[in-house]
């Protein structure tokens, strides 16, 4: 945490021009998070002020305990799915039990380096995550264009729409010194104070909190049945929470051409969560949506993250007369600035350019996402596919090349590539058993065993030769090789020829 605070005030010393721009980026965060906290809160099944609290705190612990700067966590959509369950059969006190259990779960994530595992995420599924965030923002706003019903709100509600982003995306032709989705939600609230219409407004969506979160401590037994209970939505608040979190992070180092440690910030969500359960805040992580509003904006160093989760209390608890007033469609106009801006619209201009495998992988992250609205869903999908794509690539490079001696009594089979799972089978057909041969030579100094399935291909292989009374010679083995043949390998083994199946 030094670290953090001396790496913070070097950045802030050396481009105090930040300051400013981190200010006004994370005012436009904070009158953004309102609604959204409110209606992830009501997705959860508990009070506004449970939604609110946790957006407060997690942004405020995040900016000064997490990884990456300028990133913004607070309650999120994704994880008040996984608690709406957990709320209905027992209640918010369990809830605040589970988000504290939550972010110890993460702490210890951290401690372990578990954040490695985003190596296994490929740019496929990445861009699927991506894209499929875009859609789902952009669709989040349509009961605000259309109502829940899906009919026609009025053409005041088109237009102030359409007027928000013609600010938005013009602003910057003129001046970049204030960031234009503050201008924008300033000027429209302005305008719908005097438009004679009924907009829906930030007020109407929830109450807000009155006073400051007080600590507590959850109010249940602590038993291990009590552990039982919420041990199971914790495991999935931790791995939802820092898979998101993980890639937002990803997403925010190529947004700004930085870089952040990735384990840093998973102990980080986990301080902000057990924070946010002692003062009645729900679990949150990494908003992909909030944190390129931030950017956007101006956002670069952790003032705007600390500055969006203080200047959001200060909007609901002094500020709330004007806050209540804002109408929804400047909102909608500035989250559908975030959707455009979010969706990679190189993965749809050069579709085809990119191989076939990888646009399933991508296209698989994208559906599941959306059909689930849970991005863990999709991008466990996704590097499944990726997976299962990258085996089946490896196993077709692999060969094998084979030499008879002069006398026709000794064959050499020289092996090249990786042998497992995926090429074992591969493996095994490539040898001709019904050969008559004194001795067989089984050259691997171009090949690499990686797991038991391969092993056990050659023993089969091994035992088929001497079953046909061929004396069989392996050499050229790496290092490696031989210490996992040595390890699970029957064929040099004493007596145990016997019990290796041979089909």
């Amino acid at each position: 945490m030094n670290s953090s605070l001396a790496s913070t005030l070097r950045f802030y010393k050396e481009k105090p021009e930040y300051i400013k721009s981190d200010f006004l980026s994370g005012t436009v965060v904070a009158l953004a998070l309102i609604p959204e906290a409110i209606a992830f809160s009501i997705i959860a099944g508990v009070d506004p002020a449970v939604g609110l609290y946790a957006s407060f705190c997690i942004a405020v612990v995040i900016a000064i305990a997490g990884g990456r700067p300028a990133m913004i966590s607070a309650a999120t959509g994704a994880m008040a799915i996984v608690i709406a369950d957990l709320v209905k059969d027992h209640g918010v006190q369990y809830l605040l039990a589970a988000t504290i259990l939550t972010g110890i779960f993460q702490v210890i994530a951290g401690f372990l380096g578990l954040a490695r595992a985003l190596n296994f995420v490929s740019k496929s599924v990445m861009t699927g995550f991506v894209n499929a965030l875009a859609i789902i923002i952009f669709m989040a706003q349509l009961p605000e264009l259309f109502g829940p019903s899906f009919t026609l709100m009025g053409w005041p509600v088109y237009a102030m729409v359409a007027v928000g982003l013609v600010i938005i995306y013009g602003l910057p032709y003129i001046t970049k010194s204030v960031p234009s989705p503050l201008i924008a939600i300033i000027l429209l609230t302005l305008g719908s104070w005097i438009i004679d219409f009924e907009f829906n407004t930030v007020g109407k969506m929830g109450a807000f909190p009155t006073s400051l979160p007080d600590f507590i401590v959850p109010n249940i037994p602590l038993t291990f049945e009590t552990l039982k209970i919420i041990t199971p939505y914790a495991l999935t608040l931790t791995a939802v929470g820092l898979l998101e979190s993980l890639m937002t992070a990803v997403i925010v180092d190529d947004l700004t051409d930085t870089d952040s440690n990735k384990n840093i910030e998973c102990k980080g969500q986990g301080i902000a969560n057990i924070v946010a359960g002692f003062f009645g805040g729900m679990a949150g992580c990494a908003m992909i949506g909030q944190s390129v509003i931030n950017v956007k904006s101006g956002g670069r160093g952790r003032l705007s993250t600390l500055w969006s989760g203080i200047f959001l209390m200060i909007l609901i608890l002094l500020l709330d007369d004007y806050v209540r007033d804002i109408p929804m469609p400047a909102l909608v106009a500035v989250m559908i600035m975030v959707s455009i801006g979010t969706f990679d619209f190189k993965s749809i201009t050069e579709f085809h350019k990119i191989p076939k495998q990888s646009s399933m992988v991508m296209i698989s992250t994208v559906i599941v996402t959306i059909l689930t609205h849970d991005l863990a869903q999709g991008v466990l999908v996704g590097v499944l596919l990726s997976a299962l794509n990258f085996a089946f690539k490896v196993s077709y490079l692999f060969r094998i090349d084979s030499s008879l001696s002069e006398d026709k009594k000794h064959r050499t089979y020289h092996v090249y590539g990786q042998v497992f799972f995926a090429s074992s089978q591969f493996f095994i057909q490539k040898f001709n058993f019904k050969e008559v041969l004194n001795e067989v030579t089984i050259n691997m100094s171009h090949a690499h065993f990686w797991d038991q399935t391969g092993v056990a291909a050659l023993d089969k292989v091994v035992m088929k030769f001497r079953r046909e009374g061929c004396n069989v010679h392996i050499i050229g083995m790496n290092e490696a090789t031989r210490t996992i043949i040595d390890r699970y390998a029957l064929y040099n083994k004493e007596g145990l020829e016997d019990i290796i199946p041979l089909h």
